[in-house]
């Protein structure tokens, strides 16, 4: 079997850079990726916002910690992992009570989109950082 998932979406936090025992370095964020649409009963503009938290892994999670920070443009792909305890999204309560839900993601591969915001010009790279760990620049 097989899956790939591809999203595009803004990042909801900056990226947080950890290692492991064994010296891997991970890098976790939450990704929103919006819809909107006009309700064609009502012409009402509706929006939905989905979720997910992304880990990326090896010489790219330190690029993207690097790289990235809340509000950036980015795109993912990956695949979803799903919570080992429902087999689905992970499941959370609101602070107002409802129940929220965060797909998690394994990256494969990300893109970073648009620009940084900070002004600077050829610092940061504009292709993507592969699962193969060659990093573009």
């Amino acid at each position: 079997m097989y899956q790939k998932l591809i999203i595009t979406g803004n990042l909801g936090n900056d990226p947080e850079l950890r290692y492991m025992p064994d010296g891997q370095a991970v890098t976790n964020f939450s990704m929103a990726c919006n819809r909107r649409w006009n309700d064609q009963a009502t012409g009402e503009q509706k929006e939905e916002v989905t979720w997910f938290r992304v880990s990326v892994w090896g010489r790219q999670a330190e690029a993207a910690n690097q790289y990235l920070t809340k509000g950036r443009q980015v795109l993912v792909e990956g695949r979803l992992r799903p919570d080992p305890n429902t087999g689905g999204p992970r499941l959370w309560t609101r602070q107002d009570g409802t129940v929220g839900a965060s797909f998690e993601v394994v990256a494969d591969r990300v893109q970073f989109l648009g620009s940084s915001g900070n002004g600077r010009n050829g610092d940061e790279p504009t292709t993507a950082v592969d699962e193969d760990n060659s990093i573009p620049f």
